[in-house]
């Protein structure tokens, strides 16, 4: 016994020196549990509550409603299911009320109850009903219960090669009372599959990449506002519309949104850009951390889900005169599957409900529920930043070593924007470094005060990185890099600090200002072409190609090919129809590259849009560039010599993992 107790003593001790010994990661922090499905049980998330007594409630894409029993896993660690409602339209929302369940399907609003006590559904109420068209993009969310009682439901646009609003109400975010009377509330919204009113009483909405969304986004929502994009606007005569802006008013000038706020009347402009790639690329839940600091540090923060990078961002707001801006984090990856709802425990632990059917994630399961849970450990981390008039505030979770944060070469600034059009998404825009003139610590240690040597622009995101920081402790930042959204520069007494003999990063030009080709317009014509995307026939082809290949998209990020045969030296003319929802390129590939090129894609950043997702690499053998929605392009080029199965892939973030098929080449 006394040498069993040594010996565990002994690996104690050896993992507790390992874990010393290595860079702590996230899950050092925050740990992810995976909840056990039951054979059989297809969990596709599409809303998520947590009831009084603890269990959780799940509405799923197939049309069911679970309730989840001990889902903490206590005890036996087994969690019980029970399916309470079933037969349901894809109900994308779950909410618990006064003893009632209440799902948005497609068509309708439902309060369900159990009247017999058997966790059961035996009566289904219809709160009230809205037209469809049948399009298969009308999804429909919610609802949020306000605290007078009334809900909020959202309803997303049609899609017919861009979003539309084919039936009454789609784009909107409309108020409903137990009666069923509907009150509009706010339009411009494109896909608004998540939303929350906070505890304040403010209400956001966040929204994908897309047609007049240049990138991901988040927008506090009053009445009357236009977030953005105009089909919506198509209801505006309604007698009981707040605003009566027509589709006409809205123009695709392509000039940042911040511009455009100013002759457009109620358009209102995010207070979170999320840059896509960077944080992620399909926005999802809204979370406030009501825990009371059982969840880490970041009380009265904001979380954010993404779907396409199964990830979770964090978000710390502020009010510019009077109105909301702020800035994005990094902090928690490597869920399960795509994530499109959250929920607090109990015990101030995260319930992460996920899907990817359809709507392709970097997690590689279809579907699943995952608590995330707070080890007691605090990470050293940027937990705020504020805008100054001269710059930048930020604070740590920890004090800093003052020699690190006092050294200039430990930060770095840059700001970019979007363009607001009508285009789907928007490369980044005027990339500029920011001189950095000084920086104060504060006597605590807590925060960094960070002066600009220029004056910062407004309406432009902010990259702030602090690579160099380290803790008092020597540790260095589980995340270094925010991205603060400038809306409005705040007032106050600016700093006065000599300015260095050199600036830092004078010299330093962004990668992402260098030539590249934009995104292909509409009608896929060609921003650029090189060697390995020639995009008119060669001359010498007097015979034309030997070989015509298409390849289209299908729903579910597929190509509508797997396998295409060419003969090995061959001349090949290759079109690619983006008869999609979203923007894809098609990158031909060495055999067995197609992942490694999608991984480098990824890590792209701020260049990606500009490169068109396509890496620099040997193994990109052609490439067509990013396109459009409904548009096409065609490649020619002479197929490799050497037989064997080389790979297609869309390299679009998110998409790699999926959307690959095979070019075989054959004597």
């Amino acid at each position: 016994m006394k040498n069993r107790l040594s010996f565990l003593f002994l690996s104690l001790f050896i993992s507790a020196f390992a874990v010393a010994q290595r860079p702590l990661t996230e899950d050092d922090y925050y740990r992810l549990i995976t909840i056990p499905m039951p054979e059989g049980v297809q969990l596709e998330v599409g809303g998520m509550a947590v009831l009084p007594d603890g269990r959780l409630g799940v509405s799923t894409r197939r049309g069911e409603v679970w309730f989840i029993s001990n889902p903490y896993m206590k005890g036996s660690r087994q969690p019980q299911f029970k399916r309470f409602a079933y037969g349901l339209h894809e109900p994308l929302g779950l909410a618990y009320h006064k003893g009632a369940i209440y799902a948005t399907q497609r068509g309708e609003l439902t309060k369900m109850i159990d009247t017999d006590g058997d966790d059961e559904a035996n009566e289904y109420q219809s709160i009230v009903k809205w037209p469809l068209s049948g399009n298969y993009h009308e999804y429909s969310y919610g609802p949020v219960f306000l605290p007078d009682g009334d809900m909020l439901i959202t309803l997303n646009l049609g899609w017919i090669g861009k979003g539309a609003s084919l039936a009454k109400w789609r784009g909107w975010m409309l108020k409903v009372n137990e009666k069923g009377e509907i009150k509009p509330f706010a339009t411009g919204l494109r896909s608004p599959s998540s939303y929350r009113a906070l505890r304040d009483g403010s209400i956001f909405y966040t929204e994908n990449q897309g047609d007049w969304v240049g990138s991901g986004r988040m927008t506090h929502l009053e009445l009357g506002d236009f977030a953005g994009n105009p089909e919506g606007l198509k209801w505006t005569s309604e007698p009981n519309s707040p605003l009566k802006l027509k589709l006409e008013d809205v123009p695709s000038t392509g000039k940042p949104m911040h511009e455009m706020v100013k002759s457009i009347p109620h358009l209102k402009e995010p207070a979170i850009w999320f840059p896509h790639t960077m944080m992620g690329i399909s926005t999802s839940d809204i979370l406030e951390d009501t825990t009371a600091n059982r969840f880490g540090p970041f009380d009265g923060q904001l979380f954010v889900g993404d779907q396409g990078h199964s990830k979770v961002m964090r978000v710390f707001l502020e009010k510019v005169d009077g109105k909301y801006q702020g800035a994005c984090f990094p902090f928690r990856s490597g869920f399960q599957s795509g994530i499109l709802r959250m929920a607090w425990g109990l015990d101030g632990s995260m319930f992460v409900g996920q899907t990817s059917r359809g709507w392709s994630a970097t997690g590689k399961d279809p579907f699943g529920v995952q608590r995330l849970v707070w080890t007691g450990l605090t990470p050293f981390e940027m937990k705020a930043i504020r805008s100054m008039p001269d710059g930048f505030e930020v604070e740590f979770t920890q004090p800093v070593d003052k020699k690190t944060a006092e050294d200039l070469a430990s930060y770095s600034l840059s700001s970019f924007t979007y363009k607001y059009h009508k285009i789907y998404g928007s490369p980044v825009e005027d990339p500029r470094p920011v001189p950095i003139r000084g920086v104060v610590v504060s006597d605590n240690g807590l925060k960094v005060r960070i002066v600009a040597d220029t004056v910062l622009r407004e309406g432009y995101v902010h990259e702030v990185k602090a690579e160099g920081i380290r803790s008092n402790k020597g540790l260095a930042l589980l995340h270094n890099t925010g991205y603060y959204t400038l809306n409005h520069i705040a007032p106050g007494t600016k700093l006065t600090i000599a300015a260095p003999a050199k600036h830092n990063h004078a010299d330093m030009t962004m990668a992402s200002t260098k030539t590249a080709p934009a995104v292909a317009g509409g009608k896929g014509k060609p921003a650029a072409a090189s060697a390995k995307r020639v995009t008119e026939q060669p001359a010498d082809w007097t015979n034309g190609p030997d070989q015509v290949i298409t390849i289209g998209t299908v729903p579910g990020l597929k190509f509508d090919k797997t396998q295409v045969e060419v003969k090995a030296g061959s001349r090949i003319r290759w079109v690619f129809n983006n008869n999609d929802d979203m923007l894809h390129n098609c990158v031909i590939v060495k055999p067995a590259t197609a992942n490694a090129v999608g991984d480098a894609a990824l890590k792209l950043n701020l260049n990606g849009s500009r490169m068109q997702y396509v890496p620099v690499s040997p193994n990109v053998l052609f490439h067509t560039n990013l396109m459009q929605p409904e548009s096409s392009e065609s490649l020619y080029f002479v197929a490799p010599t050497t037989p064997g199965d080389y790979q297609f892939v869309c390299t679009f973030p998110g998409h790699a993992s999926l959307m690959q098929g095979v070019m075989k080449v054959v004597k």
